[in-house]
């Protein structure tokens, strides 16, 4: 069963693509493994010093709408780029959406924070030789900036920009380019946090005094929403990531807003809190179904 949660009139529940592994030096940057190291814990750091990410994606229900927040690294990967590029265990989506009830079918919106493999994997699918889009009666949200980007890759980042993977959304008219905080539906809009890409934006719920925010990669571990220096090796703009991350979170405290972290351990899910000393802690956050487990035990 999936992880869920109650936001104002917002039913978020957290699906998984499933996980994989990158270089953990790639994700700390500048951060020295004496450091980075323990916090992962040894167990989770394989011979080839890779680490485990999360593919936490977000479904919101309200209403008619149906709303799914990234769609991890989907199935079309070869062999090849499965063991040696992006290795891990994913592609279980669709029967995650399935298991609370969601079929490609009823999905009415898709929004990505950006258009990097393993987060608009499954915005498309292979059928009889052609690549078309997974939910066809979705409307697919992304920032404009972004799209333009992809669709321009340069050296850096052409390996992760595949065009199998939006391309065809506009192709069928179902891709919506979006400006900065654009709403995707009513009480949910972008927040721009540029630094992982230029036009990298989060997504903001907001209902009844109560609000949550979708990271993107914004983070890829807890640890980077709690220490401002610690930022990416994939993050095009550092700097930039760096002043995001310290408005993002003085955001998040400020309104107690619920975190959905993309790349945490699943569900990835928590709320920031500043502690006496003036370190920042994340606190991962009970779902609503655990709670229910409790009380009725």
């Amino acid at each position: 069963m999936a992880s869920s949660y109650q936001v104002g009139d917002f039913e978020v529940s957290i699906v998984s693509d499933g996980y994989l592994r990158l270089d953990g030096g790639a994700i700390f940057g500048l951060i020295p493994r004496i450091l980075w190291e323990p916090v992962i814990g040894r167990n989770n750091i394989d011979d080839e010093y890779r680490i485990p990410l999360g593919l936490n994606c977000m479904v919101v229900r309200h209403n008619n709408e149906i709303l799914l927040v990234e769609t991890g690294m989907g199935n079309k990967h070869d062999e090849r780029t499965r063991n040696r590029i992006y290795p891990g265990d994913y592609g279980h989506l669709l029967e995650e959406l399935e298991a609370i009830g969601i079929s490609r079918n009823d999905v009415t919106a898709v929004a990505n924070t950006h258009l990097h493999t393993d987060h608009c994997g499954w915005n498309t699918i292979e059928k009889d030789g052609e690549i078309i889009p997974t939910f066809p009666n979705a409307r697919y949200f992304v920032q404009s900036g972004e799209y333009k980007a992809a669709i321009n890759p340069n050296d850096r980042t052409r390996a992760t920009y595949l065009e199998e993977n939006f391309k065809p959304l506009y192709e069928s008219g179902q891709l919506t380019l979006v400006e900065n905080a654009d709403t995707i539906i009513p009480g949910i809009t972008f927040l721009p946090t540029p630094g992982h890409t230029e036009n990298h934006a989060s997504v903001l719920l907001e209902s009844k005094e109560e609000s949550a925010i979708y990271t993107g990669d914004l983070v890829h571990h807890e640890v980077q929403m709690e220490r401002d220096a610690w930022i990416s090796a994939f993050d095009i703009l550092p700097l930039i990531s760096l002043e995001t991350k310290r408005q993002v979170a003085e955001r998040a405290i400020t309104d107690n807003a619920l975190l959905i972290c993309v790349h945490n351990t699943y569900p990835g899910v928590g709320r920031l809190i500043q502690m006496e000393n003036g370190r920042k802690k994340f606190i991962t956050e009970l779902a609503t179904n655990d709670i229910n487990k409790d009380d009725q035990s």
